[in-house]
């Protein structure tokens, strides 16, 4: 395997989450509840992991002004244009998802 410096690591790194924030942003068809089910993270949790990652480096960031930098815009505008109600059919995988995370601790 090809050695990256932890530097070139942390360029590398950063970009990949730029571009996966930018296709989530150019795929608001895809709804959260989608994603917690097959990949048990949502743009929320992005929000939340860039927040924290944000304090450890002495930054403060509020829930809205990270999840304004995952969606693009504001949450409440991202909710109102394109979040869908959640389908029984979602919220059963959901919680199937929830129940078998619970199982296996």
């Amino acid at each position: 395997m090809t050695e990256i410096s932890p530097e070139l690591q942390d360029r590398i790194d950063a970009a990949t989450f730029r571009r996966l924030v930018s296709h989530l942003q150019n795929r608001p068809d895809v709804q959260n509840i989608d994603l917690m089910i097959l990949a048990d993270f949502c743009r929320n949790c992005l929000g939340d992991w860039q927040r924290e990652a944000a304090e450890k480096e002495g930054v403060s960031l509020t829930k809205d002004e990270a999840r304004e930098r995952v969606y693009g815009m504001a949450y409440s505008e991202w909710k109102s244009k394109y979040q869908k109600e959640a389908t029984p059919e979602q919220m059963a995988a959901f919680e199937k998802r929830r129940k078998g995370k619970a199982d296996v601790r």
